[in-house]
């Protein structure tokens, strides 16, 4: 069993910057590859940046060069830095992870808001 468990979203201006926190469970953490995803209201889950147990990492073409993942395996915690957002950067932030037995795991989700 896996928890997660996001925060950090907020409203931000247009601009503006905001780092969101995943906080996971188990002590084998350092081996799951972790990923961030977003929805915005009335469309689909959409794939923002992904990292392996190594630290290899993947991001949505669109989003590449503004949002930075990372992770902390002392501290079981992986990062999506956001820079430069935009008012269609608002939604649901989601953390994700898929263990070595295939279940997969969501966290709660955080609400980030852009302002124009």
């Amino acid at each position: 069993q896996v928890q997660l468990v996001e925060s950090g979203g907020g409203v931000v201006q247009t601009g503006g910057s905001l780092r969101l926190s995943c906080a996971a469970s188990g002590r084998t953490f350092s081996q799951y590859a972790m990923g961030w995803f977003r929805q915005a209201p009335g469309k689909e889950r959409e794939f923002v940046a992904g990292i392996t147990g190594g630290g290899s990492t993947n991001y949505a073409d669109s989003l590449k060069g503004r949002f930075t993942i990372s992770r902390d395996n002392a501290k079981n915690t992986v990062y999506l830095q956001m820079n430069s957002l935009k008012p269609e950067d608002t939604a649901a932030y989601y953390c994700h992870t898929v263990t070595s037995t295939g279940s997969a795991y969501w966290g709660q989700g955080t609400q980030v808001t852009v302002s124009s």
